[in-house]
């Protein structure tokens, strides 16, 4: 059975290009453009994996992050983002949390991290 993983960024691009990459690597792709979004996803549906852009519109990655842990939804998260200095030691507290990829990544380097997190079916 293949495993799914949820893709959550504003920018189209890197959904699209997650989604592609993730898709031919075997995995179950959905993908949302929004914070609030993924919640709801996340609330109704069990995933495998969840990849977060720290910094989306109106919730952002890590307010989606400390919202799954209140409500005791045990999903493995990676965050991606330009700004991975300014976040790292937020990221620290969390038992979600497995890794943090910088933007822009590279797309094997994002394949493994994954691997490494949930391995492919």
């Amino acid at each position: 059975m293949k495993k799914n993983i949820l893709v959550v960024d504003d920018q189209a691009g890197i959904r699209m290009l997650l989604e592609d990459v993730l898709t031919y690597e075997g995995f179950e792709v959905k993908t949302c453009a929004t914070g609030m979004e993924a919640l709801t996803e996340l609330r109704q549906v069990p995933y495998d994996l969840v990849i977060l852009d720290y910094k989306l519109p109106v919730l952002d990655g890590m307010e989606v992050i400390r919202h799954l842990e209140a409500e005791n939804i045990d999903v493995p998260a990676v965050l991606i983002s330009g700004l991975v200095e300014e976040f790292s030691e937020a990221t620290e507290d969390s038992q979600l949390i497995k890794a943090v990829i910088g933007k822009p990544f590279n797309v094997q380097e994002i394949g493994s991290v994954i691997k490494g997190v949930v391995s492919p079916p």
